[in-house]
C-alpha cells in the first residue's frame, strides 16, 4: 500500500508535465475553418437515427445544416457536416451538440463519426444518437 502510495506520487509530476504539453484544442481547432480537411465535402445536412432505449423505438431524423431538432427530451443541433468526395455513402462526419432540456451544460457536443459511432458517443441513460450519413440536396 505505501509502496502503491509512493510510486504515485513519484508520477505526478510527469503527469502533470505532460498535460502542459498538451494544447486546449477545440473542435474549431481540430479541423480549420478557412482550410477544409482535404478529401471532405460539406452536405447541406445529415440523417441520424435516434434509439429511445426505454421505448425500444428507433428513429430516423433528417436535419439540415444549423437545424435544431427535438428527440424526446432531449435536442440536437447539426453545425456541419462532412463526408469523403470519393465515395459519398462511405462515411459522414457531423458536428453535433445535443442538450437536454432544464440542463445548464450540453450532454454532447463534437464530432460524431458514422463508421465509428462508439468513439465519440452520446452518454444518455434514456437516448442514443448517431449519424447514419450526411445529405447533398
Amino acid at each position: 500500500m505505501i509502496r502503491a502510495l509512493i510510486v504515485a506520487l513519484m508520477l505526478l509530476p510527469s503527469v502533470a508535465a505532460a498535460q502542459e504539453l498538451l494544447p486546449d484544442a477545440t473542435p474549431d481547432d481540430q479541423i480549420p475553418q478557412a482550410e477544409p480537411a482535404r478529401g471532405l465535402a460539406d452536405g447541406t445536412g445529415a440523417m441520424l437515427r435516434g434509439l429511445d432505449k426505454v421505448a425500444g423505438t428507433t428513429s430516423d431524423i433528417e436535419m439540415k445544416t444549423g437545424q435544431t431538432v427535438k428527440f424526446g427530451f432531449i435536442s440536437i443541433t447539426l453545425r456541419e457536416c462532412r463526408y469523403p468526395v470519393d465515395d459519398p455513402s462511405s462515411d459522414a462526419y457531423a458536428y453535433l451538440t445535443i442538450t437536454e432540456a432544464a440542463k445548464p451544460q450540453p450532454d454532447f457536443s463534437g464530432w460524431m463519426i458514422a463508421s465509428s459511432p462508439a468513439l465519440s458517443a452520446l452518454d444518455h441513460p434514456r437516448y442514443d444518437v448517431w449519424v447514419v450519413r450526411c445529405t447533398s440536396n
